[in-house]
């Protein structure tokens, strides 16, 4: 059991406190404001007027499935065998102890959404993950949360040079179309035998889960938008390099956005227009955006850097921090349980040295689940 005093507390909910005090027990968050009382048996920690916020979530990565120091030993985010491969699940190539988990937590970084790559038109089934924990069943929050499907250039790049579908735009279209109108088959049939992959489409097609669509042109995010209005599916637009441009669209749709990475050069035609402007251009428009940076594209460590960078190209201060605290909470439908510091929730709390859109600050200490991990 454990207080911690004398805080500046972020609270991400409507209240934030100048001199507040939290008292975290089981885990959880037992309460917070200013002037509590302190039970006896508690731990007590004055921060001295440092920052706490609640421990940031990277909505979109591939950590623990692509290893930075390895080639194809540690490689396992692109199963390019076959561009339709639904029943493949990421948790399934997580190695728990990567060290890009130490360096979430070294950024403050609590909560991870880990995806297969895109390099197939469905590259399968993607995972929920604490950054904090030593096996992957400590780190599994959900091991199927969406649904990973990619648009552009990917697929057609990876499968075009052997002469196969996709080849083209046309062709990672024609293959979703088809996969889900068998989908709906397997769910029509009155005898189902056992078929994983049809499995992991009938919850999409059920809105168990939503797709998370790899989309980086306006042209992609729009395919992938009529996709999913066809079927009636839920969907989450991944990337959205040039969502400026369709704003009316994105509205309409009422979609939320996951948008990055942008910390890094423009390494192919979808980048050409990449820009920190664009997660502010989209909040400002009052659509969920959620900040990601693709880790290892851009290690994860930086995420809070990549947020300061959006308010520096004119993202609203509040509106950064929310799209790396409780936009991607909601995102990933586990809002109940984190991205904000509020009584009941999981205590996944950060003691930052100065506010964390300061380029000189870090984390000083990093709770999960009221666990010290730093």
């Amino acid at each position: 059991m454990l207080a911690l005093t004398n805080a500046r507390i972020i609270t991400m909910e409507d209240v934030d406190y100048d001199k507040g005090t939290i008292l975290i027990k089981d885990g959880e968050i037992l309460a917070i404001g200013e002037n509590i009382e302190i039970p006896k048996n508690y731990e007590i920690l004055d921060v001295n007027g440092k920052y706490i916020l609640p421990g940031f979530i990277d909505a979109h990565t591939h950590i623990g499935i692509i290893e930075e120091i390895y080639q194809i030993e540690g490689d396992d985010v692109n199963e390019i065998t076959d561009p339709i491969t639904p029943a493949l699940r990421a948790m399934d190539g997580v190695n728990p102890y990567d060290i890009g988990f130490d360096d979430a937590i070294a950024g403050g970084v609590t909560t991870v959404m880990v995806a297969p790559g895109s390099a197939n038109v469905i590259g399968g089934l993607v995972c929920i993950l604490k950054t904090g924990g030593e096996t992957l069943a400590d780190k599994l929050i959900n091991s199927e949360a969406g649904l990973k499907i990619a648009f552009g250039e990917n697929p057609k790049s990876v499968y075009g040079e052997e002469k196969k579908m996709p080849y083209t735009r046309m062709a990672s279209i024609s293959l979703l179309r088809e996969t889900f109108i068998e989908g709906i088959n397997y769910l029509n049939k009155e005898d189902q035998e056992r078929d994983l992959q049809n499995e992991a489409i009938a919850k999409v097609l059920n809105k168990e889960i939503p797709l998370r669509a790899h989309a980086h042109r306006a042209d992609d995010i729009l395919a992938a938008l009529r996709v999913a209005k066809e079927f009636d599916l839920k969907i989450i637009i991944e990337h959205a390099t040039e969502g400026h441009k369709i704003i009316k669209e994105l509205k309409k749709e009422n979609v939320s956005v996951v948008v990055g990475p942008s910390l890094g050069n423009r390494s192919k035609v979808e980048l050409r227009e990449s820009s920190f402007k664009t997660p502010g251009i989209l909040a400002k428009e009052n659509i969920e955006v959620a900040l990601t940076t693709d880790h290892p594209e851009t290690p994860i460590q930086y995420l809070n850097i990549c947020a300061a960078l959006a308010v520096r190209e004119g993202m609203l201060e509040k509106e950064a921090l929310k799209a790396i605290t409780i936009n991607p909470a909601r995102i990933l439908g586990i809002d109940k349980k984190v991205g904000s510091l509020k009584v009941g929730k999981q205590a996944d709390v950060v003691i930052w040295n100065n506010h964390p859109l300061n380029i000189m600050s870090k984390p000083q200490s990093v709770y999960i689940r009221g666990k010290k991990f730093l």
